[in-house]
């Protein structure tokens, strides 16, 4: 059986005595009004490509509900829109990220299609099988128990529904690796810090990012918790993957 990282354990804050679920929802709200800007920076804004890839995996199962777990401030969401899906709720446990998705969503004329929701990825409000479709766009890696979340999003997803994830991974070939490690080991904290008032959330995504399971053992973990046809697709050089797998 595939080892399940402990993610609690990789938090923002080292001298808080929050856990990881508190800490990651005060990182989120202190950083919500630069998040935007700051990702497509610090993607040089391939993340629009990636975005766009997850929706069209999820756009040939042709679902007509979706939820978007870690929605943040509503980017996936939005994009899914696309998809002709009648419902589409995004999800998010930090009220910060979420008025500004609120708000995007309202400028584009989405809200009577999109609705943006309060809560926690781990304790859903939702019935069991509700949704034909779930995605989570760089969100898993902040779960505080990733084995928890994913049974939660087992049971609220259809039989025979779509889960895609949206994740970093580090890439394994020469020199991609080499310049991965000193892109989010120097580059990407310092970027965080001119840009954002909040030191160490970019400290933190960068930690998460290097630690968290991908590849192989990624899709072993969704086989253990029971989701079938597991595949993943690696995007530029591996700093992605994107994962897809059923019920």
């Amino acid at each position: 059986m595939p080892k399940i990282i402990d993610l609690s354990k990789i938090k923002p804050y080292k001298d808080s005595d929050l856990g990881k679920k508190e800490q990651v929802t005060k990182m989120f709200d202190n950083i919500s009004g630069d998040y935007d800007g700051l990702n497509r920076v610090i993607s040089f804004g391939i993340d629009i490509k990636w975005r766009k890839k997850v929706v069209s995996l999820v756009k040939n199962t042709q679902p007509d509900s979706i939820l978007d777990i870690a929605t943040g401030t509503g980017d996936l969401a939005i994009n899914l829109a696309k998809t002709n899906a009648s419902k589409i709720v995004g999800l998010d446990i930090s009220s910060g990220m979420l008025e500004v998705g609120k708000e995007k969503v309202k400028n584009k004329g989405l809200d009577s299609k999109i609705e943006m929701v309060l809560g926690d990825s781990e304790n859903m409000p939702f019935d069991d099988n509700t949704f034909e479709a779930i995605t989570v766009s760089f969100g898993i890696r902040n779960f505080e128990n990733l084995e928890n979340g994913l049974k939660e999003i087992l049971r609220v997803l259809k039989p025979n529904g779509t889960f895609v994830i949206l994740e970093t991974s580090v890439p394994t070939k020469t020199p991609y690796k080499q310049g991965y490690k000193l892109y989010t080991k120097n580059i990407l904290p310092l970027i965080g810090k001119v840009f954002s008032k909040d030191r160490s959330a970019y400290k933190y995504l960068s930690e998460s990012a290097s630690v968290f399971p991908h590849g192989e053992a990624m899709n072993n973990i969704l086989r253990k918790i029971g989701f079938i046809n597991v595949e993943d697709f690696p995007q530029t050089f591996g700093v992605a993957t994107i994962y897809k797998s059923s019920k």
